[in-house]
């Protein structure tokens, strides 16, 4: 259900490469899902992967869009990642200027 006040957001996510982040990131913002795609290369990650300690290299990728767009948008990427178990970590925006958070909602909205 579409909110009356949506609210800006920045969904968390990393990528296996450079070449995958730019894919997802660029479909997107193609589908007017994220408004913005920021891939931070070659940041490394530690974690635990079937009881094994993990380290990799891994492009991460700030997705800006707003709170009406996130169930669409976890769809969609959990269809396009790479990983079968993709990071989904949403950030809401206390504030942001006026003119960057209007820019953000029109690109988000259908092209005309």
């Amino acid at each position: 259900m579409p909110e009356s006040n949506p609210q800006a957001r920045i969904v968390l996510t990393t990528e296996s490469t450079l070449d995958e982040a730019n894919k997802l990131g660029r479909t997107l913002v193609e589908e007017r899902l994220v408004a913005c795609a920021t891939l931070l290369p070659v940041v490394q990650s530690i974690y635990h992967w079937k009881d094994q300690l993990q380290s990799a290299p891994e492009t991460m990728i700030l997705l800006k869009t707003s709170s009406e767009k996130l169930e669409a948008l976890e769809a969609r990427l959990r269809e396009l990642h790479s990983y079968r178990l993709p990071e989904f970590l949403v950030i809401p925006v206390e504030h942001g200027s006026g003119p960057y958070l209007e820019w953000l909602f029109a690109s988000l909205a259908p092209s005309k």
